[in-house]
């Protein structure tokens, strides 16, 4: 998702160095360089900026309504009150709609 503002162990705002960071190592410096230089020196903070997993670009690409749709399809089939078959189709119908979406 998008870096947490602090660092879960000692609570040290870093949530405002990750662009500064990428910017770093777009300019081909070390990632423990880059660090050093944002003023990251407590293994804890650095390890909440090296191991972050940018996914932000990711999810924005996803189709809000497609989203609903499937939420709706799986409170459908969460509801006791459906039968096995109702049940498999909207499974099956729910499978459909992510492999077309994603296009797998």
């Amino acid at each position: 998702m998008i870096i947490p503002v602090r660092c879960f162990s000692c609570g040290k705002v870093i949530g405002d160095k990750w662009n500064a960071y990428l910017e770093l190592l777009a300019k081909d410096m070390s990632e423990g360089d880059a660090l050093d230089e944002l003023q990251l020196k407590r293994y804890c903070c650095r390890r909440m900026v090296l191991t972050h997993v940018d996914l932000i670009e990711k999810l924005l690409h996803y189709n809000r309504a497609l989203c609903c749709s499937l939420h709706s399809l799986q409170t459908l089939m969460n509801n006791k009150s459906f039968s096995y078959g109702t049940l498999k189709r909207q499974g099956e119908l729910l499978s459909l709609l992510v492999i077309t979406y994603l296009r797998i």
